[in-house]
């Protein structure tokens, strides 16, 4: 029977999806246009041909975001009020007990397959159409099926211990479950980024340590003067997937390792290398990782106590179309509301990460040329294909860094 929880998620996904409709419409307005002329900053640098086809690309993308949208709609209402989850549930009690662990992981497990199947040929479309139309996507068939297959028996490998342990906390350790649940977690997620870098990220990738030339040289003095250690520069063979070229630090601690693709080493000269990785350590040095891992930790400590005052509520479970409650109808029950309930949280946590990026950009000026930082990022902009364009409000609500104009605005005396 509907309740007050019904309707008030009903409007939370309807307002959230409109909003998020609404916002691709007035990007995809904004930005095209925007698309027969390069901005006066960027016209000596960026080709009307290169700024026509990244308005093209943001375009196709934006798009395909709002189809994304519209069939996540579609999917959350099905398993809620559609008893997608009601029938899962009970195809699962005809084998396992109701409310058993065996039978909660089978329940959960079974509800992600449903969503992987659904995103599946979003993603193949994704990559192989709009990737490849823009001359990005490098991907063969065979590598994205691997790909696929990796991803599977990682989700499996270590995503099952996890459900497990929290199904049996849940069940076991009274009302202040949720504490525990918290803190399995959060030491589930530390350990993950110090596996990440020496156990996942080779399954998929190639990593060559550069330890000789002009690159390897400028990087070991700027670690020097940041005084900053790793576990070595690495070179990942990124190109045999996509054209874009990006770096990032894997891991924390002991565990750190510098990482830059490929197709960035072929595209920037080594100093402009070197004013990124300034940025990236910047992120490091104004302690950006640890103060997001904790904040991160706060709203999943927070989301938990919520579903720790819902869970044993039977108009949780009837609001949203289960009639057989368990704690596993719960976990999937908030993982797929709450993304509607916290959508306007979005503007919030996206300016808190543009001003870590601007932190990080004054740090990289300090360590590095300024002028060198520029002219990295404006061939990163164009070679990505990133629009210098956006919808200022779309940018608002979504983008985790400045837009380019902005941002070279700070860097240009």
């Amino acid at each position: 029977m509907p309740n007050v929880l019904t309707w008030l998620f009903l409007a939370a996904l309807i307002v959230a999806s409109a909003t998020r409709l609404w916002l691709a419409q007035r990007h995809v307005r904004h930005v095209r246009a925007n698309r027969e002329a390069v901005p006066a900053r960027f016209a000596a640098e960026i080709p009307l041909a290169a700024h026509q086809k990244a308005a093209d690309y943001t375009v196709a993308k934006t798009r395909f975001a709002a189809l994304d949208t519209l069939a996540g709609a579609v999917v959350v209402l099905l398993l809620t009020f559609g008893g997608g989850i009601e029938l899962l549930s009970r195809a699962w009690g005809s084998m396992l007990y109701v409310g058993s662990i065996a039978h909660g992981t089978a329940l959960l497990l079974s509800l992600f397959l449903v969503q992987a199947l659904v995103s599946l040929p979003l993603s193949f479309y994704r990559v192989f159409r709009i990737e490849a139309r823009f001359g990005f996507n490098r991907m063969t068939l065979g590598l994205y099926l691997s790909d696929l297959a990796k991803q599977l028996a990682i989700a499996l490998v270590l995503g099952v211990p996890l459900i497990l342990a929290v199904l049996w906390l849940m069940q076991r350790m009274g009302e202040r479950w949720w504490i525990y649940v918290w803190l399995v977690v959060t030491a589930f997620s530390l350990v993950l980024q110090l596996i990440f870098p020496a156990v996942i990220l080779p399954l998929f990738n190639k990593f060559t340590p550069l330890t000789e030339g002009e690159l390897a040289a400028r990087v070991a003095r700027l670690l020097e003067r940041c005084g900053f250690k790793s576990r070595g520069l690495y070179l990942m063979d990124g190109s045999k997937r996509s054209s874009h070229g990006n770096a990032f630090f894997a891991g924390f601690g002991a565990a750190k390792r510098i990482v830059l693709f490929d197709t960035l080493v072929e595209r920037l000269a080594p100093a402009e290398v070197e004013a990124v990785l300034a940025h990236e350590l910047g992120h490091y040095k104004l302690h950006h990782i640890v103060k997001m891992i904790a904040l991160s930790a706060a709203l999943s400590l927070a989301g938990l106590w919520i579903l720790g005052q819902v869970s044993g509520e039977t108009w949780f479970y009837a609001g949203l179309g289960v009639a057989t409650p368990s704690t596993a109808a719960a976990l999937a029950l908030f993982m797929l509301v709450v993304p509607e309930f916290t959508f306007f949280l979005h503007p919030l946590l996206a300016l808190y990460s543009r001003r870590r990026e601007f932190e990080a950009d004054a740090y990289a000026t300090h360590h590095a040329e300024a002028r060198e930082l520029v002219q990295a990022l404006v061939k990163l902009y164009k070679d990505n294909a990133s629009t210098l364009t956006p919808d200022p409000l779309h940018s608002a609500f979504y983008d985790s860094h400045p837009p380019a104009a902005a941002r070279i605005a700070r860097l240009t005396p």
